[in-house]
């Protein structure tokens, strides 16, 4: 009745899990150099061979720009004066991502804790990555 297809709960819990983490994985690749939009949505996508794909990043750099730990600034890349816009991380956005990355491994090591004994009793349950 209620029950949700196994393709729409594993897609779910990546989603979920892909809307939590994207400010500290955004602030992450920043915290190396200022990059435009494209360029880390790129690099996140080859830095976790494909598995971490991120296509809603405005919506992500918008809040962390509001919350000040982002700037934006708009470069010439051509002759002809096109510009882009690009993404660095301020002095407060590197400590909200210290911060994250703490409580971020604080949370998986509880999580491992928890699951460490846990034993499937069906291999996948039914789950299939897509």
């Amino acid at each position: 009745m209620g029950r949700k297809s196994t393709k729409d709960a594993a897609n779910s819990f990546e989603d979920y899990f892909k809307r939590a983490t994207s400010p500290m994985m955004t602030l992450l690749l920043l915290n190396e150099k200022p990059m435009y939009v494209y360029k880390l949505s790129k690099e996140l996508e080859k830095r976790s061979n494909s598995t971490y794909k991120m296509t809603f990043l405005y919506p992500v750099l918008y809040r962390l720009q509001q919350q000040g730990y982002v700037e934006e600034f708009s470069q010439e890349i051509t002759e002809s004066h096109r510009t882009r816009n690009y993404y660095s991380i301020t002095e407060e956005g590197k400590k909200y991502l210290d911060f994250m990355i703490k409580k971020y491994k604080q949370l998986l090591f509880a999580v491992d804790t928890v699951i460490s004994d846990y034993k499937s009793v069906d291999d996948n349950a039914g789950f299939q990555e897509t």
